[in-house]
Protein backbone atom coordinates (compact mmCIF):
# COMPACT_ATOMS: atom_id res chain seq x y z
CA UNK A 1 0.00 0.00 0.00
CA UNK A 2 1.65 3.16 -1.05
CA UNK A 3 -0.05 5.98 1.17
CA UNK A 4 1.70 9.11 1.14
CA UNK A 5 2.85 10.56 4.44
CA UNK A 6 0.71 13.93 4.27
CA UNK A 7 -2.30 11.78 3.79
CA UNK A 8 -4.65 11.43 6.76
CA UNK A 9 -6.31 7.87 6.43
CA UNK A 10 -8.86 6.95 9.44
CA UNK A 11 -7.52 3.50 10.81
CA UNK A 12 -11.26 2.00 10.23
CA UNK A 13 -10.81 2.26 6.44
CA UNK A 14 -10.86 -0.77 4.33
CA UNK A 15 -7.87 -0.61 1.67
CA UNK A 16 -6.67 -2.86 -0.61
CA UNK A 17 -2.51 -2.96 -0.45
CA UNK A 18 -2.41 -1.98 -4.35
CA UNK A 19 -4.38 1.20 -3.50
CA UNK A 20 -1.88 4.28 -3.80
CA UNK A 21 -3.18 7.56 -1.68
CA UNK A 22 -1.52 11.32 -2.53
CA UNK A 23 -0.37 13.62 -0.68
CA UNK A 24 -3.42 15.93 2.07
CA UNK A 25 -5.92 13.15 1.62
CA UNK A 26 -8.42 12.70 4.23
CA UNK A 27 -10.01 9.33 3.65
CA UNK A 28 -12.99 8.62 6.71
CA UNK A 29 -13.41 5.20 8.49
CA UNK A 30 -16.74 4.58 6.51
CA UNK A 31 -14.55 4.35 3.48
CA UNK A 32 -13.94 0.77 1.47
CA UNK A 33 -11.00 0.89 -1.86
CA UNK A 34 -10.69 -1.99 -3.89
CA UNK A 35 -7.49 -2.98 -5.69
CA UNK A 36 -5.61 -0.86 -8.08
CA UNK A 37 -6.93 2.31 -7.74
CA UNK A 38 -4.98 5.56 -7.55
CA UNK A 39 -6.16 8.50 -5.19
CA UNK A 40 -4.40 11.64 -5.92
CA UNK A 41 -3.35 14.52 -3.97
CA UNK A 42 -6.22 16.27 -1.93
CA UNK A 43 -8.68 14.05 -2.31
CA UNK A 44 -11.67 13.47 0.50
CA UNK A 45 -13.79 10.52 1.18
CA UNK A 46 -16.07 10.49 3.79
CA UNK A 47 -18.89 8.56 5.33
CA UNK A 48 -20.02 5.21 3.38
CA UNK A 49 -18.22 4.89 0.73
CA UNK A 50 -17.12 1.69 -1.47
CA UNK A 51 -14.93 2.09 -4.33
CA UNK A 52 -14.13 -0.63 -6.57
CA UNK A 53 -11.50 -1.68 -8.53
CA UNK A 54 -8.83 0.46 -10.79
CA UNK A 55 -10.45 3.55 -10.38
CA UNK A 56 -8.70 6.92 -10.92
CA UNK A 57 -9.75 9.72 -8.69
CA UNK A 58 -7.63 13.11 -9.15
CA UNK A 59 -6.89 16.25 -6.90
CA UNK A 60 -9.68 18.01 -5.22
CA UNK A 61 -12.60 15.24 -5.36
CA UNK A 62 -14.59 14.83 -2.80
CA UNK A 63 -17.17 11.64 -2.60
CA UNK A 64 -19.37 10.73 0.18
CA UNK A 65 -20.46 14.15 1.77
CA UNK A 66 -23.71 14.99 3.33
CA UNK A 67 -26.23 15.67 0.53
CA UNK A 68 -27.17 19.09 -0.28
CA UNK A 69 -30.98 17.96 0.92
CA UNK A 70 -32.25 20.09 4.02
CA UNK A 71 -34.23 17.40 5.15
CA UNK A 72 -31.17 15.19 5.08
CA UNK A 73 -30.81 14.00 8.88
CA UNK A 74 -27.76 12.32 9.42
CA UNK A 75 -28.69 9.52 8.51
CA UNK A 76 -26.06 6.42 7.67
CA UNK A 77 -27.10 6.49 3.83
CA UNK A 78 -23.83 5.73 1.07
CA UNK A 79 -21.76 6.18 -2.10
CA UNK A 80 -21.06 3.12 -4.24
CA UNK A 81 -18.89 3.24 -7.14
CA UNK A 82 -18.07 0.43 -9.58
CA UNK A 83 -14.71 -0.35 -11.58
CA UNK A 84 -12.36 1.52 -13.79
CA UNK A 85 -13.76 5.24 -13.37
CA UNK A 86 -12.04 7.94 -14.00
CA UNK A 87 -13.39 11.09 -11.52
CA UNK A 88 -11.43 14.40 -12.62
CA UNK A 89 -10.16 17.08 -10.39
CA UNK A 90 -13.06 18.66 -7.78
CA UNK A 91 -15.45 15.97 -8.63
CA UNK A 92 -18.27 16.15 -6.23
CA UNK A 93 -20.66 13.16 -5.51
CA UNK A 94 -22.94 13.36 -2.38
CA UNK A 95 -24.43 10.17 -0.48
CA UNK A 96 -27.91 9.61 -1.04
CA UNK A 97 -30.75 10.45 1.27
CA UNK A 98 -33.59 7.63 3.24
CA UNK A 99 -36.21 8.76 1.21
CA UNK A 100 -34.59 8.11 -1.92
CA UNK A 101 -33.41 4.85 -1.27
CA UNK A 102 -30.71 5.56 0.19
CA UNK A 103 -27.16 5.24 -2.18
CA UNK A 104 -26.35 7.49 -4.75
CA UNK A 105 -24.56 4.97 -7.25
CA UNK A 106 -21.74 5.27 -10.15
CA UNK A 107 -21.41 2.10 -12.21
CA UNK A 108 -18.53 1.29 -14.05
CA UNK A 109 -15.85 2.81 -16.85
CA UNK A 110 -17.37 6.09 -16.62
CA UNK A 111 -15.57 9.10 -17.31
CA UNK A 112 -15.96 12.49 -14.85
CA UNK A 113 -14.39 15.31 -16.00
CA UNK A 114 -13.52 18.38 -13.91
CA UNK A 115 -15.93 20.27 -11.64
CA UNK A 116 -19.18 17.81 -12.07
CA UNK A 117 -21.48 17.35 -9.57
CA UNK A 118 -23.56 14.50 -8.89
CA UNK A 119 -26.38 14.69 -6.18
CA UNK A 120 -27.62 12.57 -3.72
CA UNK A 121 -29.55 9.06 -4.61
CA UNK A 122 -28.53 9.63 -8.28
CA UNK A 123 -28.33 6.20 -10.24
CA UNK A 124 -25.40 6.37 -13.26
CA UNK A 125 -25.45 3.34 -15.11
CA UNK A 126 -22.04 2.51 -16.91
CA UNK A 127 -19.91 3.97 -19.79
CA UNK A 128 -21.61 7.10 -18.94
CA UNK A 129 -19.27 10.39 -20.07
CA UNK A 130 -19.81 13.90 -17.95
CA UNK A 131 -18.04 16.54 -19.34
CA UNK A 132 -16.68 19.22 -16.81
CA UNK A 133 -19.34 21.75 -15.41
CA UNK A 134 -22.41 18.97 -15.64
CA UNK A 135 -24.60 19.41 -12.50
CA UNK A 136 -27.09 16.69 -12.01
CA UNK A 137 -29.62 17.24 -9.24
CA UNK A 138 -31.06 14.74 -6.75
CA UNK A 139 -32.65 11.43 -8.04
CA UNK A 140 -31.43 11.76 -11.72
CA UNK A 141 -31.04 8.19 -13.55
CA UNK A 142 -28.36 8.18 -16.42
CA UNK A 143 -28.81 5.62 -18.50
CA UNK A 144 -25.71 3.58 -20.13
CA UNK A 145 -23.66 5.08 -23.06
CA UNK A 146 -25.25 8.45 -22.43
CA UNK A 147 -22.87 11.74 -22.97
CA UNK A 148 -23.87 14.88 -20.73
CA UNK A 149 -21.44 18.16 -22.53
CA UNK A 150 -20.03 20.24 -20.77
CA UNK A 151 -22.13 23.12 -18.03
CA UNK A 152 -25.48 21.12 -18.69
CA UNK A 153 -27.90 21.60 -15.91
CA UNK A 154 -30.49 19.33 -15.36
CA UNK A 155 -33.79 19.23 -13.12
CA UNK A 156 -34.25 16.53 -10.42
CA UNK A 157 -35.65 13.64 -11.12
CA UNK A 158 -34.86 13.38 -14.82
CA UNK A 159 -34.00 10.39 -16.50
CA UNK A 160 -31.12 10.52 -19.52
CA UNK A 161 -31.84 7.70 -21.94
CA UNK A 162 -28.91 5.35 -22.81
CA UNK A 163 -27.00 6.54 -26.11
CA UNK A 164 -28.27 9.88 -25.67
CA UNK A 165 -26.15 13.19 -26.74
CA UNK A 166 -26.79 15.78 -24.39
CA UNK A 167 -25.68 19.52 -25.88
CA UNK A 168 -23.32 21.94 -23.79
CA UNK A 169 -25.33 24.61 -21.56
CA UNK A 170 -28.55 22.41 -22.12
CA UNK A 171 -31.17 23.04 -19.85
CA UNK A 172 -32.32 19.56 -18.79
CA UNK A 173 -36.18 19.79 -17.34
CA UNK A 174 -37.34 16.59 -18.90
CA UNK A 175 -36.58 12.74 -19.30
CA UNK A 176 -34.36 12.79 -22.52
CA UNK A 177 -35.31 10.10 -24.78
CA UNK A 178 -32.37 7.51 -25.51
CA UNK A 179 -30.66 7.67 -28.76
CA UNK A 180 -31.64 11.00 -29.70
CA UNK A 181 -29.21 14.46 -29.08
CA UNK A 182 -30.88 17.18 -27.02
CA UNK A 183 -29.46 20.57 -26.54
CA UNK A 184 -31.04 24.64 -25.74
CA UNK A 185 -32.59 26.24 -23.49
CA UNK A 186 -34.86 25.05 -22.99
CA UNK A 187 -34.00 21.34 -24.35
CA UNK A 188 -35.69 20.38 -27.23
CA UNK A 189 -34.76 16.93 -29.30
CA UNK A 190 -32.81 17.87 -32.29
CA UNK A 191 -31.84 14.46 -33.71
CA UNK A 192 -30.62 11.02 -33.67
CA UNK A 193 -27.27 10.25 -32.23
CA UNK A 194 -25.82 8.70 -35.55
CA UNK A 195 -22.28 8.99 -34.72
CA UNK A 196 -22.78 7.38 -31.05
CA UNK A 197 -24.76 4.74 -32.53
CA UNK A 198 -22.55 4.04 -35.31
CA UNK A 199 -19.26 4.33 -32.64
CA UNK A 200 -20.95 1.65 -30.93
CA UNK A 201 -22.14 -0.84 -33.52
CA UNK A 202 -25.38 -0.30 -33.36
CA UNK A 203 -27.02 -1.87 -36.95
CA UNK A 204 -27.54 1.01 -39.89
CA UNK A 205 -31.03 -0.66 -40.31
CA UNK A 206 -31.74 -0.05 -36.30
CA UNK A 207 -30.82 3.66 -36.92
CA UNK A 208 -32.96 4.13 -39.69
CA UNK A 209 -35.68 2.82 -37.81
CA UNK A 210 -34.73 5.30 -35.41
CA UNK A 211 -34.56 8.40 -37.74
CA UNK A 212 -37.90 7.30 -39.07
CA UNK A 213 -39.37 7.26 -35.82
CA UNK A 214 -37.71 10.64 -34.95
CA UNK A 215 -39.16 12.28 -37.75
CA UNK A 216 -42.81 10.88 -37.04
CA UNK A 217 -42.27 12.03 -33.38
CA UNK A 218 -40.63 15.52 -34.01
CA UNK A 219 -41.34 16.68 -37.37
CA UNK A 220 -44.75 15.88 -37.62
CA UNK A 221 -47.67 18.44 -36.72
CA UNK A 222 -49.18 14.95 -34.54
CA UNK A 223 -49.93 14.41 -31.07
CA UNK A 224 -47.38 11.54 -29.27
CA UNK A 225 -50.77 9.52 -28.15
CA UNK A 226 -51.25 9.20 -32.18
CA UNK A 227 -48.03 8.61 -32.91
CA UNK A 228 -46.63 6.05 -30.54
CA UNK A 229 -49.13 3.24 -31.55
CA UNK A 230 -48.16 3.81 -34.99
CA UNK A 231 -44.90 3.01 -34.11
CA UNK A 232 -45.94 -0.35 -31.75
CA UNK A 233 -48.30 -1.54 -34.87
CA UNK A 234 -45.21 -1.98 -36.97
CA UNK A 235 -43.47 -5.26 -37.58
CA UNK A 236 -40.28 -6.66 -36.61
CA UNK A 237 -39.43 -3.40 -33.88
CA UNK A 238 -36.12 -3.24 -33.49
CA UNK A 239 -35.30 -3.70 -29.59
CA UNK A 240 -34.01 -0.14 -29.20
CA UNK A 241 -37.31 1.48 -30.93
CA UNK A 242 -38.96 -0.34 -28.40
CA UNK A 243 -37.06 1.18 -25.71
CA UNK A 244 -37.48 4.41 -27.10
CA UNK A 245 -41.57 4.27 -27.55
CA UNK A 246 -41.38 2.43 -23.98
CA UNK A 247 -39.32 5.45 -23.06
CA UNK A 248 -41.46 8.17 -24.32
CA UNK A 249 -44.71 6.44 -22.16
CA UNK A 250 -42.91 6.16 -18.83
CA UNK A 251 -42.43 10.25 -19.36
CA UNK A 252 -45.82 10.44 -20.20
CA UNK A 253 -47.18 9.39 -17.41
CA UNK A 254 -44.63 11.27 -15.20
CA UNK A 255 -44.85 14.47 -13.66
CA UNK A 256 -43.81 17.43 -15.96
CA UNK A 257 -42.39 14.89 -18.19
CA UNK A 258 -40.09 13.21 -15.47
CA UNK A 259 -40.99 9.86 -15.01
CA UNK A 260 -39.21 9.24 -11.51
CA UNK A 261 -41.13 12.43 -10.24
CA UNK A 262 -43.75 10.09 -10.57
CA UNK A 263 -42.90 7.24 -8.55
CA UNK A 264 -41.74 9.80 -5.32
CA UNK A 265 -43.37 8.57 -2.16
Amino acid sequence: MAIHLMAIVDKKAEIDPSVEVGPFCVIGPGVRIGPGCRIGERVSLNGRVTIGARNVILAGACLGFAPQDIKYADTPTEVQIGDDNIIREYVTVHRGTEKGGGVTRIGSRNFLMAMAHVAHDCQIEDDVLLENNVLLAGHIHVEHHAVVSGGAAMHHFTTVGCFSFVGGLTRIVQDIPPYMIVEGHRSRVRGVNVVGLRRHGVAEETITALEEAYSLLYRKDQPRSQTLPQLEARSNLPEELRHLIESLRRSDLGRHGRYRESLRK
